[in-house]
């Protein structure tokens, strides 16, 4: 499950400033490394609700993370060095009635130029081990990668078959961007298409996020596609069906090709068209054309047709 600062702190979301204040004071006093002495969990648990505080403490930093709805998301927006800017611990303890209890060393705790925080001290101090061990460390800040965004995309069937080039215009910010990208030949339905970079900008330079593309083939007026196979339907006579024959097959390239109807043909009859279908898409196996036949039953019979069908009948056809 995401963790959720308010959750952290145990305060609804609806909670002022000086019950966020209130809660994380008493959770701070419970879980001080000064406190806990040689205790992880203790230590983990300070590191949360210290990160927790520093941003349900700062207005914007709050009203930002409510956007998000969860610390994991809002993390992955913002680095360490965002959540801890302006954010002084040493003050802040200190109004908490935090000393030097339990070490007769110096803390410090402030933002790095760099990312992150850095945290020095001397001597023996429990609350270092929150952020190093016996020396000055140094966090790496994280890049705060722009966000991803998602585009529905229709194309044709045969843009989905061969492929094709496509531009497409998206508002970003106070401006429109048009964004030339090939669709692969072969892409079905219900695929995502990734343009790497082509999301929302990251903030200070950092990089942006990812164009993602759904999707959609657009109903054809012949055609039909199943997998990496393709449907025509062709009709036929009682006559043709029965003495077989040859007919043209249209190809989605706009060809045709010239296949045989063997005598005896049923209705819903499918025949193979081996290699007429779409091709594979990263290595998958290239499908095949499938033609079904229906026999057309006429409805009106002239006079001639008429005794001529009866004679079939008689004949037990």
């Amino acid at each position: 499950m995401a963790e959720d600062y308010y959750n952290i702190l145990g305060v609804e979301k609806s909670s002022s400033g000086d019950d966020i204040k209130k809660a994380y004071r008493k959770l701070a006093l419970k879980w001080h490394p000064d406190k806990n002495p040689n205790n992880k969990s203790a230590e983990e648990r300070f590191k949360k609700i210290s990160e927790a505080y520093a941003v349900l403490s700062d207005p914007e930093k709050r009203k930002e993370y409510d956007m998000f709805g969860s610390a994991d998301q809002f993390r992955q927006r913002y680095s360490q060095e965002d959540i801890f800017r302006g954010f002084d611990l040493n003050d802040i303890l200190r109004s908490f009635g935090f000393g030097d209890f339990g070490g007769t060393g110096t803390r410090t705790f402030r933002t790095g130029r760099g990312g992150g925080f850095t945290y020095t001290h001397t001597h023996d101090d429990p609350f270092a081990e929150l952020f190093g061990s016996g020396r000055e460390e140094r966090y790496s800040r994280m890049p705060s990668r722009g966000q991803d965004l998602q585009y529905n995309l229709s194309i044709t069937l045969e843009e989905s078959v061969f492929g094709a080039d496509k531009k497409i215009a998206l508002q970003k910010e106070d401006r429109i961007e048009e964004i030339n990208f090939k669709v692969p030949a072969g892409i079905n339905s219900g695929k995502k298409l990734r343009l790497a970079g082509k999301g929302a900008p990251g903030m200070r330079g950092d990089p942006p996020g990812d164009l993602y593309l759904n999707i959609n083939i657009l109903p054809h007026p012949i055609f039909a596609r199943d997998g990496n196979d393709i449907y025509v339907e062709e009709s036929i006579s009682f006559s043709q069906a029965a003495l077989g024959t040859s007919i043209d097959v249209p190809i989605l390239d706009g060809s045709t090709k010239r296949i045989k109807i063997p005598p005896g043909t049923q209705n819903n009859t499918k025949i193979r068209m081996k290699g007429y279908g779409v091709p594979g898409l990263k290595g998958s196996v290239k499908g095949d054309q499938y033609v079904k036949i229906s026999i057309n039953v006429p409805k009106k019979l002239n006079e001639r047709q008429m005794q001529l069908v009866k004679k079939l009948a008689e004949e037990g056809l």
